[in-house]
Parts: C-alpha cells; sequence; structure tokens
C-alpha cells in the first residue's frame, strides 16, 4: 500500500441517555444548549448547510441532514481528508429516555482512539451527566 493513503476505520455505538428525544436533540444543535453541557462557545444551527464548531474549534464540520427530534447527520473535518467523515446520530425512545445511534464512518486510523474517546468522554459522556439527577 502506498505511504500516502491513509486507513479509515468506523465507529458506531448506543448511548443511554435519561431525556425525552427532543430534549437531547435540543441539546445536540441548539448552541446555547451546547455550551451548557460542553462549558464551551459553540456554533451550531440546524441550518443545512451551515458550518459548526464545538470545543473551541477541536471539532469543526459541515451540517448535512437535521430531521427534528431524531436525527443530525455531519460532515466531521480532518484536514484535508480527501473521503467525508460522516457522524449520523439517530434518537430512539427508550424507556423513560433516549437511545442516541451514533454511526461515526471514515475516521482516519491515526485519530480513531482519540475520537473514541473523545465520544465516550466529552460529548456522550458530558450530555449523560448533563442529564443524570
Amino acid at each position: 500500500m502506498p505511504a500516502d493513503v491513509v486507513n479509515m476505520k468506523d465507529y458506531k455505538k448506543y448511548y443511554l441517555i435519561d431525556a425525552q428525544p427532543q430534549d437531547v436533540y435540543n441539546a445536540l444543535t441548539n448552541a446555547a444548549t451546547l455550551q451548557l453541557w460542553t462549558g464551551e462557545p459553540a456554533v451550531m444551527s440546524e441550518e443545512e448547510g451551515s458550518e459548526f464548531s464545538l470545543w473551541e474549534g477541536s471539532i469543526e464540520g459541515l451540517n448535512l441532514e437535521f430531521v427534528k427530534g431524531k436525527k443530525i447527520v455531519q460532515q466531521w473535518y480532518f484536514g484535508d481528508q480527501e473521503a467525508s467523515s460522516i457522524v449520523t446520530i439517530i434518537l430512539h425512545e427508550y424507556k423513560s429516555g433516549t437511545s442516541a445511534e451514533l454511526r461515526h464512518t471514515n475516521i482516519p486510523d491515526e485519530d480513531y482512539d482519540n475520537i473514541v474517546e473523545g465520544w465516550e468522554d466529552n460529548y456522550f459522556g458530558s450530555l449523560i451527566d448533563f442529564y443524570r439527577n
């Protein structure tokens, strides 16, 4: 394999959150609510084609699709990577809360462990803690 070919990985996981799907959706798409649970300023809009920025630019990308209260699709930027890294979050009602289905495709091999840790600790970990009573 040529040295300039980057291996890609995909990540999929379900997270249980003690909040209704519409509340979780709002927490992921409303800049003010994002700032509450991330502790950092956020740039976010529900407008398809708009760019977003979280954790002071640690996560940046393009909003591709929104289904109110149910689904968010984003392209995450990784430098000058050619293949799009797509994040899809689908929210399902689950008992008294939400099961958030995460699919993140085309994660560069060298970024994979950091991205998975970020999902676990910072992103969904912080969101779960935010709603924990």
